[in-house]
């Protein structure tokens, strides 16, 4: 038992996840690599945002195949035990386990990052075979050959965190191409490959360019000290691929094989949540809630993804809280946009409003230095899990992500005019609970007098976004659902209260009209019932509701409010 051969680490980690009450049972993905053992498409890249499953599943495949512990207890138990014949594929196999994000104590620079590696595995193969001479000045792909012309033993190679490299900043793009080039000297065309597993954040094909010799200093480190990406230059020239071609890669966007694998689905939260109503003692989560903050990714196959390490901490901790955007760097949202402003702050107002924005998805830009156009920078978010993809649309995905956005408008002055509005949007709030229709107007005025395209209020898309906006901090004691089923129709805003004692507030836009037609349809449609609840029921909530009207006159270019109590 070695270090990186044979260890016994990623079968006691898939050991203690699988314990977890919270533990979702993913092993049917080791049927779908079974048929690729020993054949020429035996080479896997998955790629996902961080947290999304993908060490527990590199855990679970090296604990499967690997000699070093026994597993028939565990997956015996699993699903994939469903396979016929599954046991003769059952910890099998001579695995070597390589988990890229783990460095040297103090580690600066690229050679004591990758001696560790060299040194662990030369280290491990010489204590595994005593029986060939192994020579330490060989590189370990021709030891590795060696082996396997005296043997005939070959290798399952588990790789995790394969492009942790491209975020570490004493890393610079001279050695990142050394270590594409070393992942091809010990990958490429060896015959002692029986399969390659391997995981990370950026596609394979982001990396693979045409290096020129200067030094990026582009890294962007948060106050969190996780560091973003040390990039490439986004007018390099592409490469053909051929460092890695040989990977067959799988993204989340854009693939739909794996899809599955990778997150939570609808029907798995189901049973996480039946287990949590009956542990907990006094549940304070309810189903909505998981969708609300933690659902909205989209698979290429269509299938609903909610953040798989959000969910499991939210029920354990029995408290909704942001469990995954703490993970990583302080606006890390602002590193991406930084570059193009003001051609993205529209877009991201109509986001934040639940909006989709076109965009043609590019995974190589994830790692462009540049990010200046609108696909690049969308497509790089995509990668790294801050937006979604569907159907030519990129989107906020949840509220967890959404709080994210959120603090971003308000804090970055860099953003102009939608910075200004956000920062009106706690009069806004204030103005609609004491029913101060003046200060609403004057402030919508504010708004439309910045004249920017998205304020020529050409559809209540439009009207939404910026209503949207000037309620942002609204956001920090209500749920705000656009278009929601209320009574007999859809409301365009309803704000939740989070104390249930506070005043709610139903909203209703019109264009070309008055906001009296606007009060009229929220009482005609009954969309009060959203809060005073069924017959017999305790209301849920017990302060005001507010029926609040507001409209816009493309031809006086006035808008109007009225608010009413229900």
């Amino acid at each position: 038992m070695g270090r990186f051969l044979n260890s016994k680490v990623p079968f006691e980690m898939f050991v203690a996840m699988a314990s977890d009450p919270y533990f979702v049972d993913k092993s049917w993905l080791i049927s779908e690599l079974i048929p690729s053992l020993g054949r020429e498409k035996r080479f896997f890249c998955i790629t996902r945002p961080r947290r999304f499953g993908k060490s527990i599943m590199a855990n679970m495949v090296g604990a499967f195949f690997g000699k070093a512990t026994d597993g028939r207890q565990v997956f015996g138990n699993l699903k994939i035990a469903e396979l016929k014949n599954y046991q003769n594929y059952l910890n099998q196999y001579n695995v070597v386990y390589i988990d890229f994000s783990e460095m040297p104590e103090k580690c600066t620079s690229y050679d004591e990052y990758i001696t560790r590696f060299l040194k662990g595995l030369r280290s491990d193969l010489q204590q595994a075979y005593q029986e060939i001479p192994v020579e330490s000045e060989l590189a370990v792909w021709d030891i590795l050959t060696d082996i396997f012309q005296k043997t005939g033993e070959k290798f399952v190679f588990v790789i995790d965190e394969w492009d942790a490299i491209f975020h570490m900043p004493f890393i610079n793009v001279e050695q990142q191409k050394e270590f594409l080039l070393f992942l091809k000297s010990l990958l490429k065309g060896k015959v002692y490959l029986e399969l390659v597993y391997m995981t990370g954040v950026l596609p394979i094909t982001s990396c693979l360019t045409s290096f020129g010799t200067q030094e990026s200093d582009d890294s962007f480190v948060g106050a969190s000290g996780e560091s973003l990406p040390a990039v490439f230059p986004a007018d390099a020239p592409y490469s053909s691929g051929s460092e890695l071609n040989m990977f067959l890669e799988y993204d989340m966007s854009t693939k739909k094989k794996f899809s599955e694998y990778f997150g939570f689905l609808d029907e798995e939260v189901d049973r996480l949540f039946e287990i949590y109503q009956a542990e907990s003692d006094n549940p304070e989560i309810s189903r909505e809630d998981l969708r609300i903050w933690y659902d909205g990714y989209h698979t290429a196959s269509g299938k609903r993804i909610y953040n798989p390490r959000s969910i499991a901490s939210a029920l354990g901790d029995n408290e909704l809280a942001d469990y995954w955007t703490s993970s990583g760097p302080y606006d890390e949202i602002f590193y991406y946009i930084r570059n193009n402003m003001n051609d993205v702050r529209e877009d991201i107002v109509l986001m934040v409003a639940g909006e989709g924005v076109k965009a043609e998805i590019q995974n190589y830009a994830a790692v462009s230095m540049g990010l200046k156009t609108k696909d690049e920078i969308y497509s790089a978010m995509v990668v790294y899990g801050l937006l979604t993809y569907e159907n030519g649309k990129v989107f906020i995905p949840n509220r967890e992500i959404m709080k994210q956005f959120q603090k971003l408008l308000m804090s970055k002055d860099s953003l102009g005019y939608v910075y200004n509005l956000a920062r009106e949007s706690e009069k806004m709030l204030e103005a609609t609970l004491s029913e101060d229709t003046q200060t609403m107007v004057e402030i919508l005025k504010f708004a439309h007098d910045t004249e920017a395209p998205i304020f020529s209020y050409n559809s209540e898309i439009e009207l939404s976004a910026i209503v949207n906006l000037v309620y942002l901090a609204a956001r920090d004691r209500y749920r705000i659902e656009r278009e929601d089923k209320a009574g007999e129709g859809y409301v365009d805003f309803i704000f939740y209260p989070e104390s249930p004692n506070s005043d709610a507030i139903i909203l209703e836009l019109k264009i070309d009209s008055t906001p009296q037609k606007a009060i009229k349809q929220i009482k005609d449609k009954n969309y009060a019932l959203r809060f005073r609840g069924k017959l017999g029921e305790k209301p849920k909530y017990t302060g005001r509701i507010l029926a609040v009207g507001i409209s816009y006159s493309r031809k006086t270019k006035k808008h109007s409010c009225k608010i009413e109590l229900l």
